[in-house]
């Protein structure tokens, strides 16, 4: 059996990551007392105490190495209804390929530490998460190190889970089969900058937001903006989006091409570096969004804009949830060019609030944040249209700024929403975040439907919307297994009525373990069929992140 030789030194890296991305979505710092109640009703849950968080996910069950190898006693199998069963590695050739990876990649570039594991096969961020752990953590280092890796575990038929910020919501790492977890945290740097051609080529651990630090004295960024801890690999595996999509797309639309590794080791290129080339196959558009289900993207080659010569953020409240939905897509029929338009309920504002890590007391209704870019004049012209509609639909307070400083400071709320609900858990509670998205016209209904759900189950919920693409998200904190019951069932009768109005399961947090269920629903057993044959012919074995998407 492999031992760790070196426990200290990649658990202090992986969790001085997580703490690090934790701390920059919020301070979390209390300024005032917990309110006892909120618009929703009274609240259960209590902030949680940043100390507690680190030694809550260190905690990991003694002897996960042993118990990952005690699953492998036996040859594992899939179990499923429809496909070919898959058989996985035995005990024995598990610790060949172990050890292998081991002399390709040295003592410190593979852990079988018990923290190590934990941390790569459960995520704080989720409710979705399962009792199996990977059995161990490889670190590559380079294109080459992925493909021998790749070579290794398709010749021991190791499953292989991709790894990058660790900011998954539907279980995307989580080890269905155990096997090796493949972080890519070594392989964080810009490649090439071609400002000339504005593109970047980059390695899949690269977060977004350092990307852009680097570069904006070029004065170009890079636009899609999810959760500040999303690196590049995981961004292109979910085909993520975020705040500036109404505007910029999501992520398929920046990428020019993809390096890969496939199951067996091969490498490709999926194109060269034009903008645009109708040569072939869109391989850019198959492995964008699959998860790691297809192959482990190693570089990436993405486009760039250029940062706006002028902006402006606007914040305005509204009676009602349809009031504020209907104002959104009002403003997006009529063609005005906001940058960004998001919709947060009042339940969410009071928590911000209560959290108080804005600096300043938000009314506690549902609330449209706008970003505005452009020129100066397009900019002024785009706020004129946009408080015109907004008085329209019985919005009031409207408050604009184009100060830089100011903006942030009015965009803090949208920036703390996510976290503040976090920091209301307390000790033994999860939290239960989740997507949909619907065509625009049926985003209010969508909206206020889901609203009285959530209030009649008696549920403490929040909901958050990218509503200018008619993407919005619920997250419902719970405590025991009768609470899950509950809320399992509003979120699967939130997904239900999303595709009963022609929408999708997931608007940009992908599938994973979570929504797998419903993917024949939205999409259909033929067009499932398809998927699953295009898995088989470039993973026959189902090596590739298993279990994902639809089950082997």
């Amino acid at each position: 059996m492999l031992k760790s030789t070196r426990k200290s030194l990649l658990h202090f890296q992986s969790v001085t990551r997580i703490e690090r991305a934790r701390l920059q979505l919020s301070p979390c710092v209390l300024s005032r007392p917990l309110s006892t109640n909120t618009a929703a009703g009274p609240s259960p849950y209590k902030p949680k105490s940043k100390a507690n968080w680190p030694t809550m996910v260190m905690a990991a069950g003694l002897g996960s190495f042993v118990t990952g190898l005690f699953f492998y006693n036996k040859t594992a199998v899939a179990d499923t209804k429809s496909g070919p069963k898959q058989t996985y590695a035995t005990r024995v050739d598990l610790e060949k390929a172990i050890n292998e990876i081991q002399q390709l990649l040295g003592e410190d570039g593979i852990s079988t530490d018990d923290e190590d594991l934990r941390i790569h096969g459960y995520s704080e961020w989720s409710s979705i998460n399962i009792d199996r752990l990977p059995t161990a953590v490889a670190y590559p280092n380079s294109t080459d190190d992925v493909a021998t890796i790749a070579k290794i575990c398709h010749k021991y038929k190791v499953p292989m889970i991709p790894y990058s910020g660790g900011s998954s919501v539907e279980g995307h790492f989580s080890a269905s089969f155990g096997g090796v977890s493949v972080d890519f945290m070594n392989m964080n740097n810009i490649v090439e900058f071609h400002p000339e051609d504005m593109d970047i080529v980059v390695q899949p651990s690269v977060s977004w937001m350092d990307m852009n630090d680097k570069i904006k004295d070029s004065g170009l960024f890079f636009p899609v903006d999810p959760g500040p801890p999303a690196k590049i690999g995981g961004m292109i595996a979910t085909n993520c989006s975020g705040t500036n999509a109404v505007r910029y797309g999501t992520m398929k639309d920046w990428v020019i091409n993809l390096t890969v590794v496939l199951a067996d080791g091969r490498v490709i290129k999926t194109r060269k570096r034009p903008r645009k080339s109708s040569a072939g196959y869109n391989l850019n558009g198959l492995f964008t969004g699959s998860e790691g289900t297809l192959g482990f993207v190693t570089e990436a080659t993405l486009k760039l804009a250029h940062i706006p010569e002028e902006t402006g953020v606007a914040v305005t409240t509204f009676p009602t949830m349809r009031d504020a939905a209907n104002a959104a897509t009002q403003v997006i029929h009529q063609g005005i060019p906001v940058g960004a338009v998001e919709l947060l309920d009042d339940v969410l504002m009071d928590v911000i609030n209560r959290m108080g890590g804005t600096g300043r007391e938000w009314k506690v209704l549902p609330t449209l944040f706008f970003k505005f870019s452009g020129t100066r004049a397009g900019v002024e012209d785009n706020i004129n249209g946009v408080r015109r509609i907004v008085h329209e639909n019985g919005g009031s307070d409207f408050e604009f700024e184009q100060d830089k400083t100011k903006q942030v400071a009015l965009w803090s709320a949208r920036k703390e929403a996510l976290w503040s609900m976090m920091c209301l858990r307390e000790s033994g509670s999860e939290v239960w975040s989740t997507d949909v998205a619907v065509p625009l016209s049926k985003v209010p209904d969508l909206v206020e439907i889901s609203k009285k759900d959530l209030e009649e189950l008696g549920l403490f919920g929040s909901m958050l919307g990218h509503i200018g693409d008619g993407n919005f998200h619920e997250t419902i904190l719970f405590n025991g297994e009768k609470e899950r019951e509950m809320v399992t069932k509003c979120v699967h009768d939130m997904v239900h009525r999303a595709l009963e109005m022609d929408g999708t399961c997931t608007g940009e947090h992908g599938v994973g373990l979570g929504k797998k269920e419903f993917l024949e629903e939205e999409v259909g057993k033929e067009s499932l069929h398809v998927m699953r044959t295009i898995k088989a012919a470039l993973d026959p074995h189902w090596l590739m992140n298993p279990g994902k998407i639809f089950d082997p």
